[in-house]
C-alpha cells in the first residue's frame, strides 16, 4: 500500500458502470489503494499461512510485520494500488466472489466521515463543514482531505473512516473535497478525553496482576503472555493526547484472539483490568476504558466462533 500523501483521487470522473475490477484499477491509477470486499461487505478472511496474525501482519500495517503474502489478507492493510497485485490470480479469484470495491481513505488521504442514517445527515449538515458527499445506502458519506485516526461511534449514527480502515467505493459524489477540519478531529478527542457532565476522570483501580494462577488452562508460557500484555499497555500509554480508548480496544481485541484455541481459563477478565487500568492513567473516563476493552474481548470471542 502506498504511504498516505495527497492524491487526486477520481472524484470527478462520471465514468460508465464497470465490474469491480476494472473500478478497482481505475482507482488504483488515482492513487487510491483498493481491495475487494465480499458478502456483508467485508474483507476477505485471512489464508491457513494468515490465520490468526500467525504471519505477523503486513509490513504496512502499524507495527510492521512479515507477511508477503499474494492473497487479499489482513484486511484494510492489504489495499493496493499496484497494478500486478490487483491483476493477479488470487485477488481476481478474489473480485470474481467480490461484492463490491473497498478502498483505504487514509492511504489516500483522506477521511470519510460515515453519516449512518437521516438524523446523522441533519446533525452533519448543521454542523461540518461542507464537502464532497457520497449517498449510501442508509445515509452520506462526507469526504475530506486530509488523515486521522479512524474511530466508530464518535457519536449516534456516525463513524470516522480513515488511517488503518476501509470504506466502500460508492461513486464520485458531489461537490468539491474540502480539508479535514477540526470539528472532525473534536470528535475524537471529545469522546476519549473530556468526562461527562458532573463526573470526573477515576482514579487508577486497585488492579490483580496476570499471572498463571487465573490463567490455569492457558497453553501460553508466562513469558509469551506477560511480553504481548506489556507491549500491549505501552502502545495504550502513548496515547498521552487522543486516541487511547480505541487503542484499548484494539489490544484487547488482539490479546484475546491468541487464546481463542486454549482450553482455558486464560485469565483474559485480569488481562482486560490491566488495559483499563492503562487508559485510564492517559485520561480515558472509566466508563469509556470499560465499554472499549468489554468490546475488544468480544470482538475476540466473535472472530473465533
Amino acid at each position: 500500500m502506498t504511504p498516505a500523501r495527497k492524491t487526486r483521487l477520481p472524484l470527478d470522473w462520471n465514468h460508465p458502470d464497470t465490474s469491480r475490477l476494472q473500478t478497482a484499477l481505475q482507482l488504483a491509477t488515482a492513487g487510491v489503494p483498493v481491495l475487494p470486499l465480499r458478502d456483508g461487505k467485508v474483507p476477505f478472511g485471512n489464508c491457513r499461512a494468515c490465520a490468526k496474525n500467525a504471519c505477523g501482519g503486513r509490513p504496512n500495517m502499524k507495527r510492521a510485520g512479515t507477511c508477503r503474502c499474494p492473497a487479499p489478507c489482513h484486511a484494510w492493510a492489504a489495499a493496493t494500488t499496484d497494478r500486478n497485485v490487483i491483476t493477479s490470480p488470487l485477488w481476481v479469484a478474489a473480485w470474481e466472489r467480490a461484492v463490491c470495491v473497498g478502498y483505504h481513505p487514509g492511504g489516500a488521504g483522506l477521511t470519510v466521515v460515515d453519516l449512518d442514517n437521516a438524523a446523522a445527515v441533519s446533525w452533519a449538515r448543521e454542523t461540518l463543514p461542507a464537502t464532497r458527499t457520497v449517498a449510501t445506502t442508509r445515509g452520506e458519506h462526507w469526504i475530506y482531505r486530509g488523515v486521522m485516526g479512524s474511530h466508530n461511534a464518535v457519536r449516534a449514527g456516525v463513524d470516522i473512516k480513515s488511517a488503518m480502515s476501509y470504506a466502500r467505493w460508492l461513486g464520485p459524489g458531489v461537490g468539491r473535497t474540502a480539508d479535514l477540519p477540526s470539528a472532525v478531529r473534536a470528535l475524537v478527542v471529545k469522546e476519549e478525553t473530556t468526562p461527562a457532565r458532573g463526573d470526573v476522570v477515576s482514579s487508577l483501580p486497585e488492579r490483580a496482576t496476570w499471572d498463571r494462577t487465573v490463567a490455569t488452562g492457558c497453553r501460553h508460557t508466562d513469558g509469551y503472555v506477560r511480553t504481548g500484555l506489556e507491549r500491549g499497555l505501552t502502545l495504550v500509554r502513548s496515547r498521552i493526547e487522543s486516541g487511547a480508548g480505541s487503542q484499548a480496544f484494539g489490544v484487547a481485541r488482539f490479546l484475546a484472539a491468541q487464546h481463542t484455541g486454549c482450553p482455558g481459563p486464560c485469565g483474559l477478565d485480569v488481562i482486560g483490568e490491566e488495559i483499563v487500568a492503562a487508559a485510564i492513567s492517559v485520561g480515558v473516563p472509566e466508563p469509556y476504558a470499560r465499554r472499549a476493552v468489554t468490546n475488544g474481548l468480544t470482538a475476540a470471542e466473535r472472530g473465533a466462533a
